[in-house]
């Protein structure tokens, strides 16, 4: 079989989902503090990985950065979908 027609699996640890949640709440919270719009800064940092996007109030940037960006987004995405199932 080809392996560009075969599906790979993708599993990420549930203590690392719950860590990935935390941060990224934590994330936000202090972007909105500090008066950026938390969204875009959050979707700028995942798209680039430039940690710049992330204020380091509240070490907001070393937290984020203890996280791959594939787990950042697989949890949105996990988020997500399961609010419109």
């Amino acid at each position: 079989m080809d392996s560009m027609n075969r599906t790979v699996h993708f599993n990420v640890k549930k203590e690392e989902r719950n860590e990935a949640q935390d941060i990224l709440l934590g994330v936000y919270a202090a972007l909105l503090e500090k008066g950026y719009n938390p969204i875009n800064q959050i979707v700028g940092y995942i798209l680039s990985g430039d940690p710049t996007y992330i204020t380091s109030y509240n070490n907001a940037r070393s937290k984020i950065r203890k996280l791959e960006r594939d787990e950042l987004l697989e949890e949105l995405v996990k988020y997500y979908l399961k609010g419109h199932n």
